[in-house]
C-alpha cells in the first residue's frame, strides 16, 4: 500500500519534507504552501499539502501533510 501521510515531517524545513515526500510517493504533486493559505475545497490522490509557517525563515512543515 502506498504511503498516504507523512507525520514524521512535523517540524521539518519545508523544503526537506517535500523532497522526503517525493522519494516516498514520485507519482504525487507535491503543493509547498504557508500556513493558513486558502485553498478550493475538494480531495485529489495524486496531491499532497505541504504547509509551513511563513513567519519563520526556517520555515518548518505546521500540519501532517496527507494525499489528498
Amino acid at each position: 500500500m502506498s504511503k498516504a501521510s507523512w507525520p514524521e515531517v512535523l517540524g521539518w524545513p519545508a523544503t526537506a519534507a517535500a523532497t522526503q515526500i517525493n522519494a516516498d510517493r514520485p507519482d504525487v504533486a507535491i503543493e509547498v504552501l504557508p500556513a493558513g493559505t486558502t485553498v478550493a475545497p475538494g480531495f485529489n490522490s495524486e496531491r499532497v499539502r505541504v504547509y509551513f509557517d511563513a513567519g519563520d525563515s526556517r520555515g518548518p512543515v505546521t500540519a501532517t501533510p496527507r494525499v489528498g
